[in-house]
């Protein structure tokens, strides 16, 4: 594994995201003296938080799983997750509805599940589901150690004997046909391949590798902090200050300063430069190179992945009838993905996720009132420069909600109290490649080694992290990629070995 080479005792991370703030507490553990510079007043980056007349809602992901990934970066300065977060199992962890009028709860005990698709689907689905999780839980222990959380230079690091496992369990087959060895219904074939939407692919397009998203997402577990996600980089940041992390908030680097093909520090709007021994960036990998670094080496023209409109709703209206986590689906699938991610077109018959945070933490809403977290999938910039300032993020919002009315939210638009839309061009302001939140996307050819290596090529001492580097997109990967970003600064390996010895 390649490292940093030179001196590593003075780190400026910046950019507080979930994956600065990880790496940030790997340093911290390993002795390293760190800073963090955040243009923002608070941690989280795109994982953050927007207040509206009493109403709190998360403005990145809604839905967290492998809660024990936040555990190792506060259990490396010796501190416990519970004190820090309390974390409540989020049942079921989707209701999923369907255009036939039918429902299906995503349970994660497997037991339960198995009655839930038998009721639905029939026995004979059920048996399926059984055998679909055994493949998905070995998919995601052959995974995890050999090929997620390690750092990967070269595509002969993939070889060793867990690929030949991995090839011989189906993984680098076609996602779908492989969904459809063990489900014949097309609702559960659906609700256990839509996440391959995370990674930027249609199930037809994306690796069967994928599906160990449907595992986390749909087995393992999803659960909901109190007072909401925001919480999650908030614990994050409190454990790395105790543990003697600076945090510089409302401070923008403008710039890593190089001198004799390394960096030296960072340099802020206000002229100010922090020295450094090491500079990690959090930012969007391509709009760090194309902003903060000097003309170097720059990564190969990426695919991204497709972008998303968003609405924040506050509304006097309560659906009892909905789960914390819904599904929508549309009756078009296959030509769902290619309106959005091949044609470039807005879909014409609208899959959602629609959250209702409230419901699990009323908290996060005044009394009596409910929140809703509204997502649409949308082509990003790049396959659609749509004019999103021009009126069509009015025009598409309102197509949405007279989606959902059509869907069972009876008088939602009338309940409205307040509302923000977030389109692919605020994404694009807020510094992310594209238009969209979800990075570049894990075609084959941008996935493991292929994906941007978190090393720079040129400036041996600039390290990234997030999920436009390894190992990817996703809550878990980037705060796996945040330890394995601090693992180039300390020399160890992503499982915690150091490089020609034991830790």
């Amino acid at each position: 594994m390649r490292k940093v080479s030179g001196a590593t005792d003075r780190v400026v991370v910046v950019g507080a995201g979930l994956g600065g703030l990880a790496c940030a507490l790997h340093l911290a553990a390993a002795g390293r003296q760190v800073t963090v510079v955040e243009r923002e007043s608070v941690p989280g980056g795109r994982n953050g938080r927007l207040a509206l007349d009493g109403y709190q809602f998360d403005t990145g992901p809604t839905v967290l799983t492998m809660p024990e990934l936040i555990a190792e970066p506060l259990a490396a300065v010796g501190e416990n997750l519970s004190d820090w977060l309390e974390l409540t199992p989020v049942d079921p962890a989707y209701r999923a509805y369907y255009p036939d009028g039918s429902t299906l709860d995503v349970l994660t005990d497997t037991v339960r599940m198995a009655g839930e698709i038998s009721r639905v689907c029939g026995p004979r689905e059920a048996d399926g589901y059984l055998r679909f999780v055994e493949f998905a839980r070995k998919l995601w222990l052959l995974e995890r150690n050999d090929f997620i959380d390690r750092n990967l230079d070269t595509p002969v690091d993939l070889v060793n004997l867990n690929l030949v496992k991995l090839v011989g369990l189906g993984g680098l087959r076609r996602l779908q046909p492989k969904i459809n060895q063990y489900f014949r219904d097309p609702r559960t074939q659906r609700i256990f391949s839509f996440q391959a939407m995370y990674a930027g692919l249609a199930p037809h397009d994306a690796l069967a590798i994928y599906a160990v998203i449907a595992y986390l997402d749909s087995v393992a577990g999803v659960f909901f902090p109190r007072g909401g996600m925001h919480a999650v980089p908030r614990a994050l940041a409190g454990a790395a200050e105790k543990h003697g992390v600076q945090f510089r908030y409302e401070t923008t680097v403008t710039s890593v300063q190089t001198a004799n093909g390394r960096a030296t520090g960072v340099i802020t709007d206000s002229g100010e430069r922090i020295p450094a021994d090491v500079v990690v960036l959090n930012p969007d990998l391509p709009v760090a190179y194309r902003d903060l670094l000097p003309e170097t080496k720059r990564p190969r023209k990426l695919k991204y992945s497709p972008s998303c409109v968003v609405l924040h709703i506050g509304s006097d209206r309560t659906y009892s009838k909905i789960a914390h986590h819904n599904i929508h689906f549309g009756s078009a699938w296959k030509g769902t993905f290619d309106e959005v991610i091949r044609q470039g077109l807005l879909m014409s018959d609208p899959s959602l996720l629609v959250t209702n945070p409230s419901r699990s933490d009323p908290d996060v809403a005044p009394p009596g009132k409910q929140s809703y977290y509204i997502l649409a999938p949308t082509p990003n910039l790049e396959a659609a420069p749509f004019d999103w300032e021009g009126g069509l993020d009015r025009r598409y919002a309102d197509e949405l909600l007279r989606t959902l009315e059509q869907r069972g939210y009876v008088g939602f638009r009338d309940g409205v109290e307040v509302e923000r839309i977030v389109t692919p061009a605020d994404w694009a302001a807020q510094g992310m490649a594209a238009g969209t939140p979800f990075a570049a996307s894990h075609i084959f050819a941008q996935t493991g080694p292929f994906r941007p290596n978190n090393l720079h090529p040129t400036l041996p001492n600039v390290v990234f992290t997030g999920s436009g580097t390894q190992p990817g997109v996703g809550v878990p990967m980037v705060l796996i990629s945040g330890k394995l970003a601090a693992s180039r600064v300390t020399g160890t390996t992503g499982s915690g070995h150091l490089v020609g010895g034991a830790a």
